[in-house]
């Protein structure tokens, strides 16, 4: 029996597999442009998403961020730091641990965030049957 990541792709695979990219390419596209015209980057909004939506509690550390962000711990502290200068969030030092440093939305970021969020839902709404993840079992040949 062939494992199955051993077993050559058909052309089916290649179309399921392009199709998906697409349409994540597009929504991504649409996630873009929507932040940029209300005046903010789109790494900004993924930024202060990744805060407000992080399970469990209502701020990230750094580390956490930058995992949420797959990006670099340096390059999300840069992206912080720009983000606090615009007054979206805060650095703030945690009371349970003081080697702690919590990033927490202010009240402008939250409202922006807020604005973007429903737009983002509204546009997901409208993809429903179209934006599809492929039965991976479509993979698997027997």
């Amino acid at each position: 029996m062939q494992k199955p990541d051993a077993r050559p792709l058909n052309k089916r695979d290649f179309e399921t597999l392009a199709d998906f990219r697409y349409q994540i390419r597009k929504f991504v596209r649409f996630s873009e442009q929507l932040a940029l015209k209300h005046g903010i980057k789109p790494r900004q909004y993924l930024l202060l998403l990744q805060i407000k939506g992080y399970p469990g509690r209502d701020w990230a550390t750094v580390g956490e961020l930058a995992e949420r962000l797959q990006a670099q711990h340096h390059g999300v502290v840069a992206l912080i730091s720009r983000c606090e200068k615009l007054g979206f969030v805060e650095r703030r030092r945690s009371s349970e641990d003081r080697r702690r440093i919590e990033v927490r939305l202010l009240e402008k970021g939250d409202r922006l965030l807020n604005k973007l969020a429903r737009l983002h839902r509204a546009e997901l709404l409208s993809l429903q049957g179209r934006f599809v993840v492929p039965n991976i079992r479509t993979f698997d040949h027997q």
